[in-house]
C-alpha cells in the first residue's frame, strides 16, 4: 500500500465521538437520534425516544427562543438550515453544538422532514491531549493531502469551529457516505469554490446543502 494511502486510512479510522446524526419527520413530529447524539444529551444509547418537547427542553435558556423559532421556520419553509447553540445534558453539563440539517424526501421526491447532524464543539479538559494530538496529526497531513486541509479550513470558516472539530466533521461525513476521505474532500472543495458570489459569501444554507449532499455528486461522477 502506498505511504499516502496508509496515512489517509490511519487518519480516517475510528468513529468520531463528537458528531452524530438526527432525523425529524414533519407529519408525525417524530425524531430519531444516533447513539452519539443521545450521548451528547446525557442518555445511554437506546434509553430515550426523543420528542420535540425533549429536544427543546435540553436547549440552554438563553438559546431556547432562537432554536424554537428556527424549528418553526423549518416546519413552515422546509429549508436547509444550520445553527450554533448550547444544550444542557442530563448531568447539567453545557455543550456548545453546531446543528446542520437538509431536506429529507421520500421515494416520490416529497419533502417529509429534515435530517442532518450535530457537532459537539465544546472544549473539554479530558479531551485536550487527544484533540491536540489529532490536530498535530491532521496538520502533518497537509503536504500529502492538501485538499483535506483546505476543505477543513473552509469548514472552520463557515461553521466557526476549531481545526479538530472540522476534521472530525469531514471524517464523519466521508465515512457516512462510504467515500474515501481525500475524494470526499476534493469534491466538497470543488463544490464550495464553485459557489458564485461577489462581495459577500453565499448564505450558510448554501454550504449546508453542499455538505449534506456531496456524496451524490461523488457517486454521479463514478468515483
Amino acid at each position: 500500500m502506498p505511504p499516502d494511502d496508509s496515512l489517509e486510512r490511519a487518519l480516517a479510522g475510528g468513529a468520531p465521538q463528537n458528531v452524530g446524526w438526527f432525523r425529524f419527520h414533519f407529519a408525525e413530529e417524530r425524531w430519531e437520534w444516533s447513539d452519539q447524539v443521545q450521548l451528547m444529551h446525557g442518555y445511554e444509547p437506546g434509553s430515550v425516544t426523543p420528542t420535540t418537547d425533549l429536544v427543546l427542553a435540553h436547549k440552554h435558556p438563553d438559546d431556547y427562543v432562537a432554536v424554537a423559532a428556527t424549528l418553526d421556520d423549518i416546519r413552515r419553509t422546509r429549508r436547509t438550515f444550520s445553527t450554533r447553540h448550547r444544550i444542557i445534558d442530563t448531568h447539567k453539563r453545557v455543550h456548545d453544538v453546531v446543528v446542520i440539517g437538509d431536506r429529507m424526501v421520500d421515494d416520490t421526491g416529497d419533502i417529509i422532514g429534515t435530517q442532518g447532524f450535530y457537532v459537539d464543539v465544546t472544549p473539554s479538559r479530558s479531551e485536550s491531549s487527544t484533540r491536540e494530538m489529532a490536530a498535530a496529526t491532521a496538520a502533518a497531513m497537509a503536504e500529502h493531502r492538501a485538499a483535506i486541509e483546505r476543505a477543513k479550513g473552509m469548514l472552520m470558516l463557515v461553521y466557526r469551529v476549531d481545526a479538530v472539530a472540522a476534521f472530525e466533521l469531514l471524517k464523519w461525513r466521508a465515512a457516512e457516505a462510504g467515500v474515501r476521505l481525500r475524494i470526499f474532500a476534493e469534491r466538497l472543495l470543488a463544490d464550495f469554490t464553485a459557489l458564485y458570489y461577489e462581495e459577500t459569501l453565499p448564505p450558510r444554507s448554501a454550504f449546508d446543502h453542499l455538505l449534506l449532499t456531496v456524496h451524490h455528486r461523488v457517486r454521479a461522477a463514478g468515483v
